[in-house]
């Protein structure tokens, strides 16, 4: 596999996305080899989410720092990114269920 550059892929490879809840997120950073593992410890020290996804990797590796993620991609990230938020014990302020999950209700046994 081929870098966006060109040159050989090396086995490891990481793309940090940014998201401030207005604008559709964007890559931060990007790196291959050592600097993927820097980037995922980074995250992980900083409590961000680590999602393995090589083909989503691959999409997004094809990206700049700086660029939007294209609207293929959207609902992917959004459904990672609500997730996260989930992990994190955030809620949209609509959202009707809270932490812990609780069973719907029992159906009455007339």
């Amino acid at each position: 596999m081929k870098t966006p550059e060109g040159e050989q892929q090396p086995d490891k490879q990481a793309i940090a996305l940014s998201y401030d809840g207005a604008n559709t997120p964007t890559v931060v950073a990007k790196g291959y080899a050592e600097l993927a593992e820097e980037i995922i410890a980074v995250a992980k020290a900083h409590g961000v989410m680590v999602h393995n996804d090589p083909e989503l990797s691959d999409s997004l590796a094809k990206l700049n720092v700086g660029e939007e993620i294209p609207q293929p991609l959207y609902v992917i990230i959004a459904e990672l990114i609500a997730f996260a938020y989930y992990l994190d014990g955030r809620f949209p302020s609509q959202w009707e269920y809270g932490l812990p999950l609780s069973k719907p209700p029992a159906a009455d046994d007339d």
